[in-house]
């Protein structure tokens, strides 16, 4: 009774806490220049990539996609970025469009929308979705039906220039100015050039470099300028070079030695080759395992000079941490040494590895690794192996992991 009372007076009493209003509708703006050490990591559940900024452990903004794997793909000379969306009528079902989105990079606003052909490929990784040419000009979305082909887009005219057919071809890397590349089932590789129009100024198409029956290559490949590195399920490394009017081949060379083969060491996880070209080195996740694991994720990173084509470290890595639906599990900033070395023994007890790396090419190169479901990314020295910290970033999955700015992936 007496509590009651003291609560109805409570409520009838003139004293108010004036609560100020926040402002709706504001919009931030990020720095004119984006920093190298900036990630993007996709959600394909909660469909979107939030940007990261790996030195302060914030997360900056986020871009809203559509259904499949989100790719984001900054521009060098405009300060826009490319994203290829999927949208069905009733969320999940319903009449399907296909667009190309035109982001601003300051305000991760959207600025334009170009159709394509409603058939963009939708698969359980990014890479070789999409690609952005060096000369930032076109912009190639890899279609899938089960026809495979390429749509062109203009990013200038904003514009779609046009439709590729790549028959027994998938996926698209850049490979130049205004050339791309496509794997083929027999082994070979397919290079298109394009003419000012976005049409096909020159096709070639290579003599086999890998051998689909006996050891194929995995899709996830690592550019170094003119040249393309692919890891086989074997850990054989298959270099493509581009640079000149021909496709050329190096010999391939082993990630492992033998003794490590017996082991059942080899590459794995849905990302596992990075490159940083001004170390010339070369960065590739791997687990031990039997045959067709190299989709299993992994708790060591091989680190191989490029050069020598020899190994010059191994780092081991821990998961990126633990969430749930998003929400980080784990101490907070200001919690004891205890309760966080109690945090890190149980999470390296657990059985649970990472999924994709990336290497950010600056002169200080961070490594960054994520998993599926961690909802962080973990934040590693690309020079030494130590680890520096962990940045959470609210994902319920992630998916796409992607270092692109400060001459990052795919720079020429």
């Amino acid at each position: 009774m007496v509590a009651a009372a003291a609560g109805a007076v409570a409520l009838a009493g003139p004293a108010r806490a004036e609560v100020p209003l926040e402002p709706v509708g504001r919009v931030e703006t990020l720095t004119p220049e984006p920093h190298a050490h900036w990630v993007f990591l996709g959600d394909p559940l909660l469909r979107r990539a939030v940007l990261l900024d790996l030195d302060s452990a914030r997360l900056l903004g986020m871009l809203s996609f559509g259904f499949g794997i989100p790719v984001a793909l900054p521009a060098r000379t405009r300060p826009e970025i490319y994203v290829p969306e999927t949208h069905y009528s009733r969320g999940s079902r319903g009449t399907r469009a296909d667009v190309v989105t035109v982001y601003g990079r300051r305000t991760l606003a959207p600025l334009a929308e170009v159709a394509i052909p409603p058939k963009r490929a939708i698969y359980a990784f990014a890479q070789g979705s999409a690609a952005l040419s060096d000369d930032d000009r076109f912009l190639v979305v890899f279609n899938l039906t089960p026809g495979t082909s390429l749509s062109v887009v203009d990013l200038e005219r904003r514009r779609l220039a046009g439709e590729i057919e790549t028959p027994g071809c998938s996926l698209v890397y850049p490979a130049g100015r205004r050339r791309f590349f496509s794997l083929c089932m027999d082994g070979a590789a397919l290079v298109i050039d394009l003419d000012d129009e976005g049409a096909v100024r020159r096709r070639t198409r290579s003599r086999p470099f890998f051998d689909p029956e006996r050891d194929p290559v995995t899709e996830k490949g690592a550019r170094d300028g003119g040249r393309w590195l692919f890891a086989s399920f074997e850990g054989f490394v298959h270099e493509v070079d581009l640079s000149g009017d021909e496709p050329r081949f190096g010999a391939p060379w082993s990630l492992f030695s033998e003794a490590e083969r017996r082991e059942g060491w080899r590459v794995g996880g849905t990302r596992h080759l990075a490159l940083h070209p001004g170390l010339r080195r070369l960065y590739a996740l791997v687990h031990r395992g039997g045959p067709d694991t190299h989709k299993e994720p992994g708790r060591d990173v091989f680190v191989y000079d490029l050069d020598r084509r020899e190994r010059v470290a191994h780092f081991e890595v821990g998961p990126p941490g633990l969430t749930y639906m998003g929400v980080p599990i784990g101490p907070g900033p200001g919690s004891g040494r205890l309760l966080r070395w109690l945090y890190e023994t149980v999470l390296d007890w657990l059985p649970l590895g990472v999924n994709e790396i990336a290497v950010t090419r600056d002169d200080h190169p961070l490594l960054v690794t994520a998993a599926e479901y961690s909802g962080a990314v973990g934040v590693y020295d690309a020079r030494t192996g130590a680890f520096l910290r962990r940045v959470q970033s609210g994902n319920a999955s992630s998916v796409g992991l992607s270092a692109p700015f400060g001459g990052g992936e795919g720079a020429p």
